[in-house]
């Protein structure tokens, strides 16, 4: 205690004196010197000599200051061998509680990371669910680095497929994304033999709350360390800072972890509850800090598989998944673990120790939602914590795509290709802004919630497919209720609005009954609705045989989805390429009592309160179909294309993409139409199917089109561009086309 007191009191002095110098330069060199002095520090790059005696004068500052550092930890040092608990300190680097955390740090502590320097970080991510939680993970991570980074993804299929597509459309400078098929590493197909499917674990994680012990295998042989983290951490500072720890290791140490912040361990939560061993409080594995080369060396995978093998005996199974088996490992030899600060991994779960890691805000560097409650979880500064993790999930990620300043990134050939194609528009050209937006790079987030549809081997199947934005949200409901197959729609939103659909879906009924659903997130970026865009997401992520190509704001029959899987099988369409039109109709009346049968719509449509789509604004669009022809219809009947024909069709799923060249209002689905036409498509009018539309207000884009005669003149050039490539690709045929154009 006594020894405590004189480090105090020489710390005392050294900060009065360090005061009085510094006021002494102050008055000395004048403010902007003072600066160019003080704000410097000397590992930096020494200021530019002018006077023998300010150098001499700024030498002895620095000196006091390294003084006062070291009596700092020397006052660490004395306190924490009083027995008071040293929570943000490590058993070997001797740092005082709260070392780490400390903003104020001088030369010795700055980063020891090179600015270049590509960090490795390994992610488990299984499921929608899942995927989610990385997107948010992934933007604390790009928020705050100052490095290249590399992750490391250990995925199911699903995973797989979200996380790729998300990361290839994402296009982060100096991100690189590498994965690793986790449904081989459970099975043990990676090495011929079972590595954890035998393990049996009661965690809601299942299997793949195992997967982290087997990233010495998985990872490349050639990588040496990497940081592991769970899908619910929270970032709150640069990651550059954690992967610095791993030089503070000692030769023995190839673990680094921080103690678990819960009396799990200790066994003592209810009566007989038996932990899995583990030293002290034990540790958390939500992150870690793994020196794979050591390991390799050190046979962790026999290592890690002994010690459950043995312990299993007796535990019968894992609580906690890889945790148990890690703490087991340490228990057995504890020189292998580095003991991290706590504020790299603040737990909030329910009663934990986590408030003794952190008194300030800038004390936290990680935050753990490692409770089953997740934001629900019980903590004292919870609302703080909610509101730092909600800032992430609605950060826009297109704010993330930014160079690192000196930094050279590699090759990337889709983003080499993109920057040239926008390096070559003229800014000059009318037209700009629509070349433009055909060029944007959306982020594309697929199957955003759960989707269990499992295409069965029906070759007559068929899926919906629309897009929407936020304003058609109320769509959705009515749709699921009068289309019970499976449904892919492309929801075009902000990082923001795209919580509050998952929020909407989560609480409707209707919505969180349906499993067969797929909702595809593209993210907004430009000032065009980027419609085509949305309707080839849609249409690229189906599963069946054949598609229902149409729009959100129409509502199909009730049991069409029955009736076109028997046409298609009585057509005999596998055999021939064909596109099957249903007919349009609308009412201007928001409430309406829908039709149940062919006859009760022709009723209506006879009293006036329906009619045919567009009639009375748009009649090129749909009389092709004939609807006086189908009025007493009772089989199917062939039509001709015809100049703005834009019917709702049928056809398989492999049939042509939307032209992306046509955003916002005006020639999306024509031109769609033209090249089915193109392509020798039958056009084939159904005899007893029909869909109404509904209404709503004006978007914004037929505004603009209504309203702007440059934009009417632009969608006219894009229209003649269209028909010159129509002509390139299927030669004198796609010349009627043209001359059909002309003589209207």
């Amino acid at each position: 205690m006594l020894r405590s007191w004189r480090v105090k009191l020489k710390l005392l002095l050294a900060t009065v004196t360090l005061a009085i110098l510094l006021s002494w330069l102050y008055l000395f060199v004048g403010s902007l010197d003072y600066g160019r002095f003080l704000l410097l520090p000397p590992c930096l790059g020494e200021p530019p000599s002018r006077d023998v005696e300010r150098e001499a004068l700024a030498s002895r500052v620095r000196r006091v200051e390294e003084e006062n550092q070291q009596l700092r930890l020397q006052l660490g040092q004395v306190e924490g061998s009083d027995g008071s608990p040293q929570w943000g300190a490590s058993a070997e680097d001797g740092d005082p509680p709260g070392g780490e955390r400390s903003n104020r740090t001088a030369c010795p502590k700055q980063r020891t990371v090179h600015k270049c320097e590509l960090l490795h970080v390994a992610i488990v991510c299984a499921g929608h669910n899942a995927s989610r939680d990385v997107v948010t993970l992934v933007k604390s991570i790009l928020f705050h680095r100052k490095n290249p980074l590399h992750f490391h993804f250990i995925t199911d299929s699903v995973a797989h497929q979200i996380l790729q597509t998300l990361f290839q459309s994402w296009m982060v400078p100096s991100v690189h994304v590498s994965f690793y098929n986790a449904d081989d590493l459970k099975a043990g197909r990676v090495a011929l033999q079972p590595e954890v499917s035998w393990i049996p674990n009661k965690h809601y994680s299942g299997i793949y709350g195992l997967m982290k012990l087997t990233l010495t295998k998985a990872l490349p042989s050639n990588l040496s360390k990497v940081i592991v983290l769970d899908t619910d951490i929270t970032f709150a500072t640069d990651i550059a800072e954690l992967w610095a720890v791993f030089g503070k290791f000692s030769d023995k140490q190839v673990i680094g972890l921080v103690e678990n912040q819960s009396d799990w361990y200790l066994g003592n939560l209810w009566k007989n509850h038996k932990p899995w061993p583990a030293l002290g409080r034990g540790f958390n594995t939500g992150v870690i800090l793994l020196l794979l080369d050591r390991l390799r060396r050190l046979s962790w995978e026999q290592m890690w598989r002994l010690t459950a093998e043995r312990e299993l005996m007796s535990m019968l199974s894992t609580s906690l998944a890889d945790q148990d088996i890690f703490n087991a490992v340490i228990k057995q030899d504890p020189a292998l673990v580095y003991r991290l600060p706590c504020f790299w991994n603040v737990q909030l779960s329910d009663h934990t120790r986590s408030e003794q890691c952190y008194t300030e805000v800038s004390d936290l560097k990680v935050i753990h939602w490692n409770s089953p409650k997740k934001l629900r979880v019980k903590n004292k500064h919870v609302e703080f914590f909610r509101n730092l993790y909600l800032t992430f999930l609605e950060y826009d990620g297109n704010l993330l795509r930014r160079e690192l300043f000196g930094c050279a990134s590699l090759p990337s050939p889709p983003s080499d290709q993109l920057q040239q194609a926008l390096e070559e528009l003229d800014e000059d050209d009318p037209c700009y802004d629509f070349r433009r937006q055909h060029l944007t790079q959306h982020r594309v987030h697929l199957f955003f919630l759960q989707y269990e549809f499992l295409a069965l081997p029906n070759p007559t199947d068929v899926t919906l497919v629309a897009q929407l934005s936020m304003d058609r949200l109320q769509m959705l409901e009515a749709i699921c209720k009068h289309w019970a197959g499976p449904i892919s729609l492309a929801l075009y939103m902000s990082d923001a609005e795209a919580q509050q659909f998952l929020r909407y879906a989560q609480a409707s009924e209707v919505l969180s009954a349906r499993r067969n659903v797929a909702y595809h997130i593209v993210y907004k970026e430009g000032q065009f609705y980027p419609i085509n865009l949305l309707r080839n997401v849609a249409l690229a992520n189906t599963q069946t045989p054949y598609v229902f190509l149409t729009d959100i704001d129409f509502l199909p029959m009730y049991g069409l989805y029955d009736y076109l899987r028997n046409s298609i099988q009585q057509l005999e369409l596998p055999q021939r390429k064909a596109a099957l039109i249903v007919p349009a109709f609308e009412t201007l009346h928001y409430r309406l009592t829908f039709p149940k049968s062919k006859a009760e719509l022709l009723s209506m449509l006879d009293m006036g309160s329906l009619y045919t789509f567009r009639y009375h604004v748009w009649p090129k669009g749909h009389a092709p179909t004939d609807y006086a022809k189908w009025r007493t219809a009772t089989v199917p009947y062939r039509v001709a294309w015809q100049p703005d024909f834009e019917p709702y069709v049928v056809v398989r799923r492999d049939c042509p993409k939307y032209d992306q060249r046509f955003v916002g209002f005006g020639w999306n689905k024509v031109s769609h139409i033209m090249e089915l036409d193109a392509q020798e498509y039958e056009l084939l009018v159904l005899p007893n199917a029909f869909m109404i539309h509904m209404p709503h207000a004006p978007s914004f884009d037929i505004s603009k089109f209504r309203l702007s005669a440059g934009y009417r003149g632009c969608l006219q050039t894009l229209r003649e561009e269209f028909h010159q490539d129509l002509s390139r690709r299927y030669g004198a045929a796609a010349l009627k086309y043209l001359t059909a154009e002309r003589s209207l």
